[in-house]
């Protein structure tokens, strides 16, 4: 994706955007520089100049939450400015790029106006900053934020340390959250209906049948402790540990997903050993070439 392509202010977060704090004043500096709109901030628009967008990644709002958000705009008034743009091919309406909930609690609440800040915006643009508000500020199950990361990652070309700044999370929580999509069609299932945590889903993630621990985490109503310790015995019987004749401890479904982490960033095996609050990291090479380019890696900027 070229420069022109991506959004203004992906990586600074959706603060800037709306024309909050310090990433909005140098969003706007840099857009004085450059000759274009700078937004003097929030306006109030009528409610009936705005419309939703049909691309809109969320399709289904909770009734509970709307009904809690409009008796607190109905008391408090909206607190956070939506973020539109100029409708396509209507003159004079707005198009919601970020905070439909805000605008749809807005209506209950029999408000005529809401505040907006309104930014020229691409389609591909609008649907970009519609994922990133998604995922920043909703409370989205555990397979719905990996789509929302999936979906940034492969139809805009972003790194994961790109959706990492973007919706201020870390590079470590983007990759163990994408690895849930691995899951079978059954275990997703259950986690977007709330059955499973993400915590169980990275227990039983390397376990030979997820589906079958799955149904059984369920019916026990177990936690996710229990969920790793069900997995553990599930698993294969333990590999003798290389030269020393001792059992390896069980890992973690973190530990192994950060192993599998650093391995795809170093591109050689990496093993990761806890004692009590300690530890070491346990790097193979197999090759000189390989150790010179690990040096490389690890001393580079």
């Amino acid at each position: 994706m070229s420069a022109q392509e991506r959004p203004r202010g992906l990586g600074r977060g959706l603060s800037a955007l709306l024309g909050e704090g310090e990433d909005a004043d140098n969003m706007r500096a840099d857009e004085n520089q450059s000759g274009q709109s700078a937004g003097a901030g929030p306006r109030a628009l009528a409610l009936d100049l705005i419309e939703a967008n049909p691309d809109q990644p969320r399709k289904r709002f909770s009734e509970d939450e709307l009904a809690s958000l409009s008796a607190s705009i109905a008391e408090r008034g909206v607190l956070q400015p939506i973020l539109v743009r100029p409708a396509p091919g209507k003159t004079g309406h707005y198009q919601i790029v970020a905070g439909e909930r805000r605008w749809r609690a807005a209506q209950r609440a029999r408000l005529h106006e809401i505040p907006a800040v309104i930014r020229e915006f691409t389609d591909r643009e609008t649907l970009e900053i519609a994922i990133v508000e998604n995922v920043q500020r909703q409370d989205l199950n555990a397979v719905e934020e990996a789509r929302g990361y999936r979906q940034l990652i492969e139809a805009f070309g972003h790194t994961q340390e790109d959706v990492a700044r973007a919706v201020g999370k870390s590079r470590a929580h983007i990759a163990n959250t994408l690895r849930l999509l691995a899951l079978p069609a059954p275990v997703l299932d259950h986690l977007e209906a709330g059955r499973l945590s993400a915590g169980h889903a990275r227990a039983i993630a390397t376990a030979g049948d997820p589906s079958a621990l799955a149904e059984k985490i369920i019916a026990d109503g177990l936690s996710v402790r229990g969920a790793e310790a069900l997995a553990r015995k599930e698993q294969a019987p333990e590999r003798k540990a290389r030269g020393g004749g001792l059992e390896k401890a069980q890992k973690d479904a973190d530990t192994r997903a950060l192993e599998a982490d650093l391995a795809e960033r170093l591109g050689l095996d990496v093993e990761i050993f806890h004692r009590g609050e300690a530890g070491e990291i346990r790097v193979r090479y197999s090759t000189l070439e390989q150790l010179d380019d690990l040096c490389r890696r690890l001393s580079s900027r």
